[in-house]
């Protein structure tokens, strides 16, 4: 789907609020409801547009501790990386998980609570998955940027 200024402008809007009612959004865009409501569907549709969703604070429901984990495997089997891909995405605690090249294979980002509850994770979860050679963890003691948005203005 090629994408135009009214498009990106629709885009932009719903990154930054996806709540905006479809009135709204269609003022902000500078469009009547219907087109920009079509156009939203059609954004959807084409899957560029994946769900809209509420952003949490994390750390006012508790999850106090967030972790950059580094994992290599023991091998890059066939078998392997998709057994640890299928396992690691069950576990509620992997906020996200890139499969990346270089000397590590995975980098996930999780939550807990407490550092002992990551340990725990850790411990009795990642550490158990077969091929599992090393993890390498970094606590991150202050997020400085976090967002979900996209830079629209590169495309």
């Amino acid at each position: 789907m090629k994408l135009d200024k009214q498009d990106i402008a629709i885009l932009k809007a719903l990154q930054q609020d996806a709540s905006v009612s479809s009135t709204e959004l269609a003022e902000r865009v500078g469009l009547s409801q219907s087109p920009c409501w079509r156009r939203v569907n059609q954004l959807e549709e084409a899957g560029i547009i994946q769900g809209r969703v509420a952003r949490l604070a994390r750390k006012k429901l508790g999850l106090e501790v967030l972790v950059v984990v580094n994992v290599k495997l023991a091998s890059h089997g066939w078998q392997s990386l998709p057994k640890f891909k299928q396992r690691v995405v069950s576990f509620p605690e992997v906020l996200q998980c890139f499969l990346v090249m270089g000397d590590i294979d995975f980098i996930l980002l999780v939550a807990t609570r407490t550092v002992e509850e990551y340990n725990s994770f850790v411990q009795g979860k990642l550490a158990q998955i077969q091929g599992v050679q090393s993890i390498d963890s970094r606590i991150v003691i202050e997020e400085t940027k976090n967002t979900t948005e996209l830079p629209l203005g590169l495309i």
